[in-house]
């Protein structure tokens, strides 16, 4: 069921015609730790991802990314970037989901907190 919904959807990895791309055209480059799967053509002007699961562009991490768009000539497999101990690990963007960041007072938490320091207005 994964395989036919792969391709007739273009949110499950990939569709019927990426995937015949892929296989004429296609060079494998690498893989992220997410299980994405990084492809160029034969003659280094196209560059493109397969993605492991459901096909959204936050998973693609910094260094990547970088590849993707033709800033770095070399993979981050082929040349690591040198990271800061400051820097945190990637993490997709989780707005609109139900693990979206929300903070105190939000109303998207189910049951919130009482606030002694805000009134509602009520209309004379």
């Amino acid at each position: 069921m994964k395989f036919l919904n792969s391709l007739v959807t273009w949110w499950n990895s990939q569709t019927l015609n990426t995937r015949i791309h892929t296989w004429r055209n296609g060079v494998k480059v690498g893989e992220d730790e997410q299980g994405n799967i990084y492809y160029t053509t034969r003659d280094s002007k196209r560059r493109w991802v397969i993605f492991n699961g459901e096909a959204e562009a936050s998973r693609v991490n910094a260094d990547w990314h970088g590849w993707l768009h033709h800033t770095f000539k070399d993979t981050p497999e082929n040349k690591p970037f040198a990271h800061k101990k400051w820097e945190k690990p990637h993490q997709e963007n989780l707005t609109g989901t139900s693990m979206a960041y929300a903070p105190d007072g939000s109303i998207r938490i189910l049951e919130p907190k009482s606030r002694s320091d805000y009134e509602a207005w009520q209309p004379e």
